[in-house]
């Protein structure tokens, strides 16, 4: 079984790249492939440059990754109470070509900041837009205070946090036959 797990963000040191890695180390038997939303850099969607350009070729490379997964573990990077700009354009793109480009998969949604409320404003839109595009979401979670309860090297060092975390990995885990 394989999981792709990235970041709504095109930060090289995107802090919801580091929860979306981790996250999916924590899950057992499965292969992981890390996307970085850099490598599917497009130029800013409207319908003119679409008339201009056609479909890119890698919006099409990053639709076949998606749907190469069995599960998909996202973490929403919060931009102004908002989704980036990078992952918006992605997924302008992508949907163009196929409006579900999640393919009805099972995912872990999250978010995280540096703030106490951890992405809370971008995770509450994501619930809401991303099943539009389809996306299973299976759990959320949203980590608060990044650079208090997250360690590079030991991963998430909350351990109320983390197991929380790892009581909806156990549940995702089951409900898809792991």
């Amino acid at each position: 079984m394989k999981i792709i797990a990235f970041a709504g963000s095109n930060s090289k040191q995107s802090i919801n790249k580091k929860l979306a890695v981790y996250a999916a180390q924590q899950f057992k038997n499965f292969e992981i492939e890390i996307l970085d939303l850099n490598d599917f850099e497009l130029p800013l969607f409207s319908v003119d440059k679409e008339n201009e350009i056609g479909h890119p070729q890698l919006a099409y490379d990053f639709l076949a990754k998606l749907k190469s997964a069995d599960l998909i573990v996202l973490s929403m990077a919060e931009h102004n109470r908002n989704y980036s700009v990078a992952f918006k354009n992605i997924t302008d793109w992508s949907s163009r070509i196929e409006l579900k480009i999640f393919y009805d998969k099972p995912m872990l949604l999250m978010s995280t900041s540096t703030g106490e409320r951890g992405g809370a404003s971008v995770m509450e839109i994501s619930e809401k837009y991303l099943p539009r595009f389809g996306a299973k979401i299976m759990a959320t979670f949203s980590f608060p205070s990044f650079d208090l309860n997250f360690d590079n090297e030991k991963g998430i060092i909350n351990e109320e946090l983390k197991n929380k975390l790892m009581l909806i990995i156990n549940k995702i885990e089951e409900n898809i036959g792991i």
